[in-house]
């Protein structure tokens, strides 16, 4: 039973039957198994409050853009990458594609759906732009691709880390590299499936507007919290409370300087997203009492101890798959759930977050920041159908999911070897001969592992 309520919460939450909000469906779901006693009330509580660091995270990141989206300094950010467009179609894409970039790493992928998105189709209307979709299609695409570069740029990162969350000095080795080639390739595959449409012709004399003192102010309250932000991560310290904080005191500095009252800013935000991922917590909290959690972390143990780099090369693939079928805030909480409940290796979990960031590339459904960039492309008059844009991801998301993993698993290969061969090297320096038959069998054992 408590299978067939987790999926039919699922599928309400990807396919919103009747119109209905996620939220709804997942808090139904949740409210569900505790009326048929499927999970107790303590249960319950428990399970939503593992999720206490990512509701504050969320709340700070939704103050912060919705804050920005008030004072128009995203509507000024795509009125300068279109004014240094030029009249160049393919120009404006790579400057509409970096302005994504910035946006999804320091105020989250979610942001840049739900607020860079009607900026980006003012923009291009302003341009005069024939076929303005495939600058909308980087909103979307960016918004994932971008989103590993640092713990704040998905609050999905903390789903799979939790309360392990590594410090900012031990993420950005591990991430950098494959955040790279995660965007390079993506924005390559997007080019190249909108290159008929980039031929066209843009308007070139483009107004540059003023930014505001409440958008100056905004910028330097986003760029305060982003250095809060980092040297938290860098010390260790869970991201909810300083977001939450520092969201909160550039709010309302803005307000002050304004002279306006917090419900002009509280009433546009999406507070459905809390009960959404609360309800989440829940489900996932119910189905650990069957055993998948602890299934999933046994198999994941014990494919690594055979070979660390197929089982985490295997898991990113599934996870992203899985995260296009259930969406991947579901599938994150599942994952960051069998990752927390045994020790996995680290390339196993790096490859799985990969495959949890950069999967929902694939489909509308995959990610809530590709649904609620769904939501706000039809405010602003367009749509994208669901075939429509799986003709882009199949061609886009799994060359980058592959390379992306790929990425990874060899800058941790390439460690684990200079640690090793420094090993062997202490090992000889201190009367070992390097054909000593226990080196090599020890040679031996390390490739059967990778």
């Amino acid at each position: 039973m408590i299978w067939i309520i987790a999926a039919l919460s699922a599928a309400g939450v990807i396919l919103r039957p009747f119109n209905l909000a996620e939220a709804v469906w997942a808090v139904a779901g949740a409210s569900l198994l505790i009326a048929l006693r499927l999970i107790s009330v303590p249960e319950a509580l428990a399970g939503i409050a593992k999720g206490t660091d990512v509701y504050l995270f969320l709340f700070g990141m939704m103050l912060l853009a919705e804050i920005a989206r008030e004072a128009g300094l995203f509507d000024w950010l795509a009125a300068v990458a279109t004014s240094y467009a030029r009249g160049s179609a393919r120009r404006l894409f790579l400057l509409t594609y970096g302005v994504g970039i910035v946006v999804t790493i320091f105020l989250s992928n979610d942001a840049t759906a739900v607020v860079l998105t009607p900026a980006v189709a003012a923009a291009v209307k302003a341009a005069k732009a024939r076929e303005p979709l495939q600058y909308l299609l980087i909103c979307a695409f960016i918004a994932n691709a971008a989103s590993f570069v640092l713990p704040i740029s998905n609050p999905a990162n903390l789903v799979i880390y939790g309360s392990r969350m590594p410090p900012l000095l031990q993420w950005l080795p591990a991430y950098l590299l494959p955040s790279f080639v995660s965007i390079v390739a993506t924005y390559l595959l997007l080019h190249w499936t909108q290159r008929g449409a980039l031929r066209q012709e843009i308007a070139k004399d483009i107004p540059r507007p003023a930014l505001s003192g409440a958008g100056k102010m905004a910028a330097v309250g986003i760029s305060a919290t982003a250095v809060v932000l980092l040297a938290s991560s860098a010390l260790g310290v869970q991201l909810g409370l300083p977001t939450a904080v520092a969201g909160a005191l550039t709010a309302a500095t803005v307000l002050i300087r304004e002279k306006k009252w917090p419900w002009s800013i509280v009433k546009d935000i999406s507070w459905g997203v809390l009960p959404l991922v609360a309800g989440l917590f829940v489900l996932v909290e119910a189905l650990a009492k069957t055993g998948l959690i602890d299934t999933i972390a046994t198999l994941l143990h014990d494919g690594a101890q055979r070979s660390a780099v197929w089982t985490a090369a295997s898991a990113g693939i599934v996870v992203a798959l899985a995260s296009n079928l259930i969406n991947n805030l579901p599938a994150g909480l599942i994952a960051g759930s069998a990752i927390q409940a045994a020790p996995i290796s680290d390339q196993v979990t790096r490859a799985m977050l990969i495959g949890v960031d950069l999967g929902p590339n694939l489909s509308v459904s995959g990610s809530l920041a590709t649904i609620l960039w769904l939501a706000a492309l039809r405010r602003e008059g367009h749509s994208v159908g669901f075939g429509a844009f799986l003709k882009i991801g199949i061609v886009v998301m799994p060359p980058a999911l592959v390379l992306a993993i790929a990425a990874t698993l060899a800058g941790w290969v390439r460690t684990k070897r200079r640690k090793r061969l420094a090993h062997a090297r202490r090992g000889s320096y201190g009367g070992r001969h390097h054909s000593d038959p226990s080196n090599l069998s020890s040679v031996k054992r390390w490739r059967a592992e990778l």
